[in-house]
């Protein structure tokens, strides 16, 4: 959505393609970057965008065996809002495609179901979709596979994906929010077991961590005995677990940290998860999709209103600016998840928080570097695609 607006403002038409009826569905991603902010601001749009419902975050932090952790501290991050935001997907898409609407060459098609990719004398063409219409096909110079880690493009493209071995899942579910929880959304660590929780103003977005392949054992455990574990690390939420009758209610969360070896063919660019997938791991899935689309649009709109082909030398350019931060990122997701999350789900007795949580939560001028990693990331972008004429 974001990469269709920054095209659609240079001039150049786009359709883009969303395979449901509507936004509303949970995307599980819901973390406002400050990177992201000021992308925004550099829109224009921030005013607008702070009138939509969401949680602020300046500092982060954890419980640990009942005591709390400070962590990081956006505060003093130099962008236009030095704070995390929380809120649900679908609102924030809902802003882009309102905002992308305002230009006349921007297209949002719904229940437009990507089929197949178009290829004559081997060179990608466009894109064949399943509407409630019929089949219906759109020829475009380039086609930017943004449809997750599960990607249809990049499957039909023939892509390479190399994969990371991740040790851990996550189990996500709802539970009411009630008057004395806490005002914050917080990761909580006891003794062995991990979950995160976010604020959805009426209801928690709950995360339980279990190591990979521990659904079925849980399972079998039976719904009692995981609604006394949620108590255990989260206590105050023992006069609701009875809210989980079923395990219908509890998704799996498979987490997949993968990139492609080449995220383009001649006329395809793959950006966001569907080019490399993220650990949940300090929510940096958002924040990366969308510096890849506003790197894809700095660079690409020039050669496409010029009419020059999106070869695949030219799509590369993409991949080396955002690739080395997009990897670096990932490694460091994956020291995280083996130093820390994998050991803490090991733990059979009281321990004490690893070292550099003690460490930053002593020095608050540490936690500066961890809100920079989290809340900017290694070579944020920042729009250089020019406005042409809108609607008003």
């Amino acid at each position: 959505m974001m990469a269709g607006l920054l095209f659609a403002r240079a001039g150049i038409d786009v359709i883009v393609l969303e395979k449901h009826a509507d936004f509303f569905r949970d995307f599980r991603g819901d973390t406002i970057h400050p990177s992201t902010f000021q992308l925004i601001h550099e829109l224009g749009m921030l005013n607008d965008f702070l009138k939509i419902p969401q949680q602020e975050i300046k500092q982060l932090g954890a419980m640990f065996n009942n005591h709390f952790l400070k962590l990081a501290d956006f505060s003093h991050l130099p962008v236009a809002k030095p704070a995390i935001g929380l809120m649900p997907q679908w609102d924030f898409l809902s802003f882009l495609a309102e905002k992308a609407e305002r230009y006349p060459n921007f297209h949002l098609m719904m229940e437009a179901n990507f089929n197949d990719l178009v290829e004559e004398n081997g060179k990608l063409r466009g894109i064949k979709a399943n509407t409630p219409q019929g089949e219906i096909k759109i020829n475009a110079p380039l086609i930017i596979g943004a449809d997750g880690r599960h990607s249809d493009v990049r499957q039909k493209a023939g892509l390479k994906v190399i994969t990371t071995g991740v040790p851990i899942d996550v189990l996500w579910f709802k539970l009411s929010k009630r008057s004395g929880d806490p005002l914050q959304s917080l990761g909580h660590f006891h003794y062995g077991k991990i979950m995160v929780m976010l604020d959805r103003n009426d209801y928690w977005q709950c995360g339980y961590v279990i190591s990979k392949g521990d659904l079925e054992k849980i399972k079998i455990q039976g719904l009692q005995t995981f609604g006394k574990a949620l108590t255990e690390v989260v206590p105050f939420l023992k006069n609701r677990v009875h809210e989980l009758k079923d395990w219908e209610q509890i998704k799996l969360l498979s987490v997949v940290i993968d990139h492609l070896k080449e995220w383009q063919r001649e006329g395809l660019l793959c950006i966001g998860d569907a080019a490399h997938a993220m650990s949940p791991i300090g929510g940096v899935g958002i924040n990366l999709a969308l510096q890849d689309a506003v790197a894809a649009a700095n660079i690409l709109y020039k050669p496409l209103l010029e009419g020059k082909p999106m070869d695949a030398s030219l799509l590369k350019k993409v991949q080396k600016r955002r690739e080395f931060p997009t990897r670096l990122t990932q490694k460091l997701q994956v020291r995280i998840q083996k130093g820390i999350v994998s050991r803490r789900l090991e733990e059979k007795k009281v321990q004490k928080p690893p070292f550099l949580m003690r460490l930053l939560n002593k020095w608050p001028l540490l936690r500066r570097i961890p809100a920079r990693l989290i809340g900017i990331g290694i070579r944020p972008e920042h729009i250089r695609v020019p406005e042409k004429n809108k609607d008003n």
